[in-house]
């Protein structure tokens, strides 16, 4: 097994507590509750956690922070000592802490303490800088990051830096492999004008934005529960989460950032470490969130206080059984009519309609709207993939596909291999799709206009450019987006490998639809 690669973390530490217990009944003098039975907690945070996040995995972290002498100060040094190395610049000031009042998960207030800033560089840390095989800044608005700007430039433009901003910090330096700013955070710093669209089509728009702002190799918004999205400046790539975890998010964008960094340093790709990054903060929410980190008088949440094991639901695979709107039930089979295609279809039967009104109704119940598009010729783990991934990003998943007609004329006279009747079947059995819609054309852009999806899904190879129809469906403020098959399944690599001889049907190229 590969040794992890070292990490240096650049940012600033803070020291976090938590005072939590039962509230059950209000306070007598002021409608306030009232906590009892408080247990106290405390942890590293900021900077600080996400090193010790990285160094949980098994990794040589330092971390490069500013740390004085007072009692906060001695408390992080002590929780980071044996775990971290640590390079301290001088601070000015006292550390920052942070105190959440909880009422058993769900936090009441919080009290901040602390004006500390970082009070200049050191030749030690612009050494440590100059020498890191991979870097990540944690800024905290707390100065670190400004007083070592300069040399933090120099190894963007060597090594991978990824940059976790703050709205109080300055906006991360030129050539940064990967800045991960939360949806709120890229809204503010994006500073756009109020357009149509929901928060993916923001957060779509917001990134590209960056990318070009910051010149910024690439921007990874995250979107909590959702997952995130991730920009090169034209369609983006969404990576959604595996399940909806239950838990205090506290520390979740540390834990993505961190293990962001910690996969490029390892020689990852860009869309494979934030895939990683993804699965990583979801299993720490599930898991306990920050709370395994912490010290004092309430037991950590896992066995040991820096173990991340993944407590998956007995029986789950992530999906859900859902119901058409209105209570059509699931998993009948349809049939287009007759005009639209050159299959024999039962009399009645209408699965593009029956599509329209699968999302007509989600839409007025607020809910969101994923279509995905595609031959779907000889459905393969690739396929699968995808359309799981899709419907977690929405409430209800339509699939588009190809007539026979239209697959001929794009795929030649031996396609499809699998004829409509069947590829629709063998869809609507898929757990994650809500409905199926056929369309005759080449292009997808007439049934596109009449379903309006929210969210546009496709796959295939992450290609740096604009969709065809990426225009249409931003025309009703909806977003295209894409995301990546798993590698070497294709419909025509398939065939060919049943087939016995690499052309034996005539087949070229690897199209995975």
């Amino acid at each position: 097994m590969r040794t992890p690669a070292p990490l240096l973390v650049v940012g600033d530490a803070l020291l976090d507590r938590d005072v939590s217990g039962r509230a059950e009944r209000l306070a007598p003098d002021a409608p306030v509750p009232v906590v009892d039975g408080a247990g106290h907690t405390v942890r590293p945070g900021g900077a600080a956690l996400a090193a010790c996040l990285a160094a949980a995995d098994g990794r040589e972290v330092t971390l490069i922070t500013a740390l004085g002498e007072d009692p906060a100060s001695a408390s992080v040094r002590a929780m980071l000592a044996g775990r971290v190395r640590v390079v301290p610049l001088p601070l000015s000031g006292a550390l920052s802490s942070k105190t959440r009042i909880l009422a058993g998960d769900r936090p009441l207030l919080r009290l901040d303490e602390g004006d500390g800033r970082a009070d200049g560089a050191t030749r030690e840390a612009c050494r440590e800088i100059a020498g890191a095989v991979a870097v990540l800044v944690a800024d905290y608005g707390r100065g670190t990051a400004d007083v070592l700007r300069e040399a933090l430039a120099e190894a963007a433009g060597r090594v991978s830096v990824v940059w976790d901003p703050h709205p109080r910090g300055q906006a991360p330096v030129p050539g940064v492999r990967v800045a991960t700013p939360s949806a709120r955070e890229a809204r503010a710093f994006a500073a756009g004008e109020a357009e149509p669209g929901g928060p993916l089509s923001r957060a779509a728009r917001d990134a590209a934005a960056l990318v070009e702002a910051w010149r910024s190799m690439s921007v990874a918004v995250t979107l909590g529960g959702r997952g995130a999205l991730l920009s090169y400046g034209a369609t983006p790539l969404m990576v959604p989460s595996p399940q909806h975890a239950q838990g205090d998010p506290c520390g979740a964008g540390d834990r993505f950032a961190a293990t962001t960094a910690a996969l490029l340093a390892d020689g990852e790709l860009t869309e494979a470490a934030v895939r990683g990054a993804v699965h990583a903060a979801t299993r720490y929410v599930a898991e306990g969130g920050a709370r395994a980190l912490a010290t004092g008088d309430h037991p950590p949440a896992s066995d040991s206080a820096f173990g991340f094991r993944w407590a998956a639901r007995a029986g789950s695979s992530g999906e859900s059984h859902h119901s058409a709107p209105g209570g059509a039930p699931r998993g009948v089979l349809s049939a287009q009519e007759a005009a639209v295609t050159d299959w024999p279809a039962p009399a009645g039967d209408d699965p593009t309609g029956e599509a329209l009104r699968v999302a007509a109704g989600v839409r007025a119940d607020g809910g969101t709207v994923v279509a995905a598009g595609g031959c779907f010729d000889l459905l393969h783990a690739g396929h699968v993939g995808l359309l799981q991934e899709a419907r977690r990003c929405g409430d209800c998943l339509v699939v588009c596909v190809n007539s026979d007609a239209s697959v001929r004329r794009r795929k030649g006279e031996s396609r499809p291999l699998v004829p409509l009747a069947d590829r629709i079947r063998v869809l609507r059995a898929l757990e994650c799709v809500d409905a199926v819609a056929v369309f005759d054309e080449d292009t997808p852009e007439r049934l596109l206009a009449e379903l309006r999806p929210h969210i546009w899904a496709k796959g295939g190879d992450y290609a740096r450019s604009p969709l065809p129809e990426a225009a249409l469906v931003a025309g009703w403020g909806g977003q295209s987006v894409l995301f990546p098959y798993l590698d070497g399944r294709s419909t025509t690599g398939i065939a060919e490998r049943a087939a016995g001889t690499p052309h034996a049907l005539g087949l070229a190229g690897g199209d995975q639809r």
